[in-house]
């Protein structure tokens, strides 16, 4: 391991955090590097669920420094809750750095991501922690970076300024309240003193750390189909959770990255709205998504359930260039006679081996399936991939045969522990 990113492949929820977790035990430094606080990261360890939104998902492990990069949106509140939830577990936060460059996520983005939600005639499914709002402010140049809660007079200015602006938006347009300026700055006052020694310079940082051979760990929220160019728009995220995010959202040369890890959950799921050809909505999905915990870990919401797409993880692979595949919840597969995989959409009579762009052309299609058998084993206790039935062999031996891209890790089970490796990481 030297320098390795971890993106999802699918609509996001693969099981990214466990990965990341995992791989962790050996990484000087983690970097999240782009999404915020609409992620939700689950970590299983000796049995104890710990669920992340902001941190970093290798932040359980107290030796390494883990940091909140440049191109993510932070939600100082929501951070300083995470921790505080970790110093419960009797855990460190010591290890954690802002980066100055990062955009602060302030409370009038999260009202204005309620207002304009309940407005739109047609409903993206946000999560309305505020994250469209502020990636909108920050390509606008509106934004405010943590370097300027440094100087808390210029940081009042910057927010006087623009919570006028916006007042007048939720008032004119929305119909909505207007937020009050004074509460807001008590409020921000309130958590200066635990956020300030947090903000550092990370950029030469996360470079020096690369350059002289230490192991970086980049990680990313939601997933490919979700990018904001190359996934489902417009139901996706604001930012790019691919391996090109990391050049961009922590500041690092795309010839550093050595290793793209491909996070595949072994059917497919999703939240919010979107077509979705694989959907299963009879009680096989349901199943699935009682078999799976399929409820979000940020919303509690029901994800969608259906069967791999294949499609989707050739195109994350053809957005990430990756190297591996790490192949999730496979075990929530057990017992299923039948397994079925996509392999094209069927538009009008002609067989795509592409996802086209437009999502109504996508919402018309037709999965084309190829069938397997499934297994009754119990693969959990699992170790290696010899123990691992015959039909699920073949499951995988067609994910690797189909993408092109080898399956060298395979989660059995949701504890950090529960898996089976073709590969040394």
């Amino acid at each position: 391991m030297s320098s390795q990113v971890v993106v999802g492949t699918q609509w996001g929820d693969e099981g990214k955090g466990k990965i990341v977790d995992v791989l962790a035990e050996n990484a000087d430094l983690i970097v999240r590097f782009q999404g915020g606080d609409n992620a939700g990261h689950t970590v299983v360890v000796n049995g104890i669920k710990h669920v992340l939104h902001l941190l970093p998902s290798g932040v359980l492990h107290e030796d390494s420094t883990c940091i909140i990069g440049p191109g993510v949106v932070c939600n100082p509140f929501v951070l300083l809750e995470e921790m505080e939830q970790l110093k419960k577990s009797g855990l460190s936060t010591d290890h954690i750095i802002i980066s100055d460059r990062a955009q602060m996520l302030m409370p009038y983005h999260q009202y204005q991501d309620e207002l304009e939600e309940a407005a739109a005639s047609h409903k993206i499914g946000t999560t309305k922690k505020g994250i469209g709002p502020c990636y909108q402010d920050k390509y606008a140049r509106k934004g405010i970076r943590f370097h300027e809660f440094r100087d808390f007079e210029h940081f009042k200015n910057r927010l006087k300024e623009t919570l006028d602006f916006k007042n007048k938006m939720f008032v004119n347009v929305y119909d909505g309240k207007a937020m009050d300026y004074d509460q807001m700055v008590k409020d921000f006052e309130g958590i200066r003193d635990q956020i300030l020694p947090m903000i550092q310079e990370t950029t030469h940082l996360v470079n020096d750390a690369v350059d002289e051979g230490k192991n970086v760990l980049f990680e990313g929220a939601q997933a490919a189909m979700l990018d904001i160019n190359y996934g489902t728009y417009p139901y996706v995220t604001s930012s790019s959770p691919t391996s090109a995010g990391v050049t961009t959202g922590v500041g690092i040369a795309p010839s550093k990255l050595e290793n793209v890890i491909g996070v595949v959950k072994a059917y497919s799921t999703r939240v919010g709205e979107g077509p979705f050809v694989t959907e299963l909505t009879d009680e096989l999905g349901e199943n699935l998504r009682k078999a799976g915990g399929e409820y979000g870990a940020t919303t509690g919401r029901p994800r969608r359930c259906g069967w791999l797409d294949l499609l989707v993880v050739k195109h994350a692979n053809m957005l990430n260039g990756l190297t591996d595949i790490v192949l999730t919840k496979i075990d929530v597969l057990t017992g299923l006679e039948t397994l079925k995989v996509c392999v094209g959409y069927d538009i009008d009579g002609t067989v795509y081996d592409y996802i086209p762009s437009d999502q109504a052309d996508v919402a018309k299609a037709k999965p084309v399936y190829k069938e397997f058998e499934g297994w009754t084993e119990d693969i959990s206790k699992c170790s290696s991939y010899e123990e691992l039935p015959k039909q699920a062999k073949d499951y995988i031996s067609f994910i690797e045969e189909f993408t092109g891209v080898p399956v060298t890790m395979i989660s059995v089970g949701p504890d950090r522990v529960n898996n089976i490796y073709r590969k040394e990481f």
